[in-house]
């Protein structure tokens, strides 16, 4: 089982698909808590270039309360990674954590039936690209 679930956007700017994506999060429950923009970062800490690149963390409350309640420590696995990187094609790659295989490491049977929840919540946003 592959951590991460991804597909590819064409003929549409970052911005699009971004926006595309933090919609089709807000109708599966998520709001976006943090991001990291990779080429920014890169370039201000490395002076490295990258394409653009950024990480936004996803947070759908309703799961992570019933996760966390079962196994508290599994906030070092939260919130859920969504990427959206641009490829040197000029293609857009939209990227999921796999919350299911994620929930799966812990060894928490309580929580693994959140994973397989979540998992499908994201695959949805994937589809919405």
């Amino acid at each position: 089982m592959n951590y991460y679930n991804a597909k590819i956007a064409k003929g549409k700017t970052i911005e699009e698909v971004r926006q595309t994506v933090e919609s089709a999060l807000g109708r599966e429950g998520f709001g976006v808590l943090t991001e990291i923009d990779i080429r920014a970062t890169m370039k201000k800490k490395l002076d490295k270039d990258y394409l653009p690149h950024v990480i936004l963390g996803a947070c759908n409350p309703v799961y992570a309360d019933k996760v966390l309640s079962k196994e508290p420590r599994i906030s070092t696995l939260l919130p859920c990674n969504v990427t959206i990187r641009q490829l040197e094609t000029g293609e857009i790659e939209v990227a999921t954590i796999n919350p299911e295989a994620a929930m799966n490491t812990v060894g928490n049977a309580a929580i693994e039936e959140f994973g397989r929840e979540v998992q499908a919540k994201l695959l949805s946003v994937l589809e919405a690209v």
